[in-house]
C-alpha cells in the first residue's frame, strides 16, 4: 500500500517537472543543461550527440521555410506600435520596418553562429543557404505592404548573412570590413545560386558587394 501511495507521488511529481520543463524559456532552458551537464560531466558526451542529431537534421529548404514564414508574420500593424513617437524619441517606419524584419530572422542568423562556434560547418551551411532562400522569396515583386516599407531588405540582409557565414560568425570581423573578406572562408555552391536564388549571382562572387 505504502509503495503504490509512493510510485503516484512520483508519477505526479514526474508529470509536474515535465510540465515546469515545457514551460521553459529559451535561456533558462539553456542555463538547466549547463547546470546538468556540470553537476553531472559524463552526461556531456550523450548531450553533445544529441545536439549534433538535431543540429544536423536541418534542411535549408525548412529553415527558408521558417525564415519566410517570420518574415511575412509581420504586418501594418508591427509597424505602427514600433514606428512613430515614443519615450526615445521618434522613429521613422522605414527604420522601424528594418529593425523589426533584422529581429525575425535573428534567431536564424543565432542557429548559423551557433553551429559554426560548434564546428558543425556543413550544418552551418544548410542554414546559410536557407535564410538566402527565405529571403530571396520575399525580395522584389513578392514584398507584401509590410515589406514595402523595406523594400532592400532582403539583399541586403542576404549580403550580411554570407559576410557572417564567412567570417567564421563573427559579426565584430564581418562588420570590418565592407565587403565580404577577401580570399578568406568558404564560398557558395554555385548549382544552389543558380536553381535557387538565380538572380543574386553576385553571391557567387569571391567579394560579393554590399547590396
Amino acid at each position: 500500500m505504502a509503495k503504490a501511495k509512493e510510485a503516484r507521488g512520483a508519477r505526479k511529481l514526474s508529470r509536474k517537472m515535465g510540465s515546469v520543463l515545457d514551460s521553459l524559456k529559451p535561456e533558462e532552458a539553456r542555463a538547466v543543461l549547463r547546470r546538468l551537464v556540470e553537476a553531472h560531466p559524463h552526461l556531456r558526451g550523450e548531450a553533445e550527440q544529441v545536439a549534433r542529431t538535431l543540429l544536423g537534421g536541418v534542411s535549408f529548404k525548412s529553415v527558408a521555410d521558417g525564415v519566410e514564414r517570420a518574415v511575412r508574420a509581420l504586418g501594418l500593424k508591427d509597424l505602427g506600435r514600433r514606428a512613430g513617437k515614443h519615450s526615445g524619441g521618434y522613429v521613422e517606419p522605414s527604420q522601424a520596418a528594418q529593425d523589426l524584419l533584422e529581429e525575425a530572422v535573428d534567431p536564424f542568423l543565432e542557429d548559423l553562429k551557433r553551429c559554426l562556434g560548434g564546428g558543425l560547418t556543413s550544418e552551418a551551411m544548410e542554414i546559410c543557404k536557407g535564410i538566402l532562400l527565405g529571403l530571396y522569396r520575399v525580395r522584389g515583386r513578392d514584398a507584401d505592404e509590410f515589406l514595402g516599407w523595406a523594400p532592400d531588405f532582403p539583399e541586403e540582409h542576404a549580403a550580411w548573412v554570407v559576410d557572417v557565414w564567412r567570417a567564421g560568425g563573427d559579426e565584430g570581423k564581418a562588420a570590418r570590413r565592407i565587403r565580404p573578406l577577401a580570399g578568406k572562408g568558404p564560398l557558395l555552391p554555385k548549382d544552389f545560386v543558380d536553381q535557387f536564388v538565380p538572380e543574386w549571382t553576385w553571391l557567387l562572387e569571391e567579394k560579393p558587394s554590399r547590396r
